[in-house]
């Protein structure tokens, strides 16, 4: 393709012809491992250290921060209710109740509520 096929010259480029494509990546959904090993002395007793867990959002809940964001978002920005959460969520294989996920969109109102008085007063 880069030398004529009649007289073996090298082509040069005249010009050329750019074409897009829309392609998806669906939204994935990961689990977040956190290891903190403890340490112990063995001469003594109280030699056991252990890294502090990091800070949740839910104290001992399973979401991160941007899944609980992310459930009041598709429901009042994307108009996607609880039920058909749970249907997306359980396609990705994740068995997650709808109770569960209104707590989640709830727990985001209060983490929220500042920010919502806030903008209040200032309108």
């Amino acid at each position: 393709m880069t030398h004529c096929p009649c007289c073996r010259a090298p082509r040069h480029v005249i010009g050329e012809e750019t074409s897009r494509r829309l392609d998806v990546v669906s939204a994935q959904f990961r689990v977040i491992v956190t290891h903190r090993p403890k340490y112990g002395c063995r001469a003594c007793t109280d030699g056991v250290v252990q890294a502090p867990a990091p800070e949740r959002l839910i104290k001992g809940g399973l979401p991160t921060e941007a899944m609980v964001a992310h459930v009041p978002v598709a429901k009042y920005a994307w108009h996607l209710p609880l039920c058909r959460q749970v249907q997306v969520l359980l396609a990705q294989g994740i068995d997650i109740k709808r109770s569960v996920l209104a707590f989640w969109g709830g727990h985001a109102a209060v983490e929220l509520r500042p920010l919502w008085l806030r903008l209040r007063r200032s309108f």
